[in-house]
């Protein structure tokens, strides 16, 4: 439906490149005013150009999720632009390295909570409120197949990303009763900057995990935003709670 988000306002972490980006535009395309964060500028502005050129309607926020300040910030600037909030996609994330347990270190592991879990709790935070002032709302945060089983990832990542989906569920029971839902989406691999990283760095670990996708490819970030489009959308509106798998089949295997 083209207008479904008509008069609508999103807000969409991690919009610079990859789901968050495809998901900003796609928002836009149906209507929404979508405020853009992220904390890469260039690629940022670049996700705000293109919905502007297409005649949407959106801003950027240079925005750290893991930064409380930043976060409260990025609603508060949503809310005097826009009045109001009606969805969050609260989608950044980040997979850096590949390692096994004994190897991995403190610092990365903080990096990786803080921007994977930490910010999800943070844009709640401050998403929540506002949200309760009107009445209703809809919040979809990103988690991944490996927040369903487990991965030979590193231990942040699954651990961020299971996180995430009990988050979402705990937050879904909290607020069921008063207009605002709350689920995750769990995407496998997906066709982003996130992903051809990785494989650059390690191909061949990487090609063994696309190669356990029953669907036999990995996924785009179109497909992923339109779940999350979906769950965001008055079509979904007896849908709270739920972790939903992106992932061609894997969690299914």
């Amino acid at each position: 439906m083209p207008n479904e988000y008509q008069n609508k306002v999103v807000i969409v972490t991690g919009g610079a490149y990859g789901i968050g980006r495809a998901a900003a535009i796609g928002f836009a395309q149906r209507g929404a005013k979508v405020a853009i964060a992220d904390v890469d500028i260039k690629r940022g502005e670049e996700t705000l150009r293109r919905i502007m050129d297409a005649g949407g309607d959106a801003l950027f926020v240079k925005t750290d999720v893991s930064s409380e300040a930043d976060v409260k910030a990025l609603v508060e600037k949503t809310v005097e632009t826009y009045g109001k909030l009606d969805c969050a996609f609260n989608n950044a994330g980040i997979h850096k390295v590949f390692a096994s347990m004994a190897d991995f270190t403190a610092a990365d592991w903080e990096e990786m909570i803080n921007v994977n879990l930490k910010s999800v709790w943070l844009c709640m935070k401050y998403e929540i409120p506002q949200m309760l002032k009107q009445g209703k709302g809809a919040i979809v945060n990103t988690s991944s197949a490996a927040g369903l089983v487990g991965a030979p990832s590193n231990p942040a990542y699954p651990a961020s990303k299971h996180g995430v989906v009990g988050i979402t569920k705990s937050t879904a029971l909290e607020f069921a009763r008063k207009g605002i839902r709350v689920n995750c989406i769990c995407p496998g691999p997906i066709r982003t900057g996130m992903n051809e990283s990785l494989v650059a760095a390690n191909p061949e670990m990487v090609k063994a995990m696309d190669q356990k996708v029953p669907m036999g490819r990995i996924g785009e970030p179109e497909e992923v935003a339109a779940a999350a489009m979906f769950l965001c959308s008055d079509e979904a509106s007896y849908i709270t709670g739920a972790a939903l798998p992106v992932d061609g089949g894997i969690v299914a295997d």
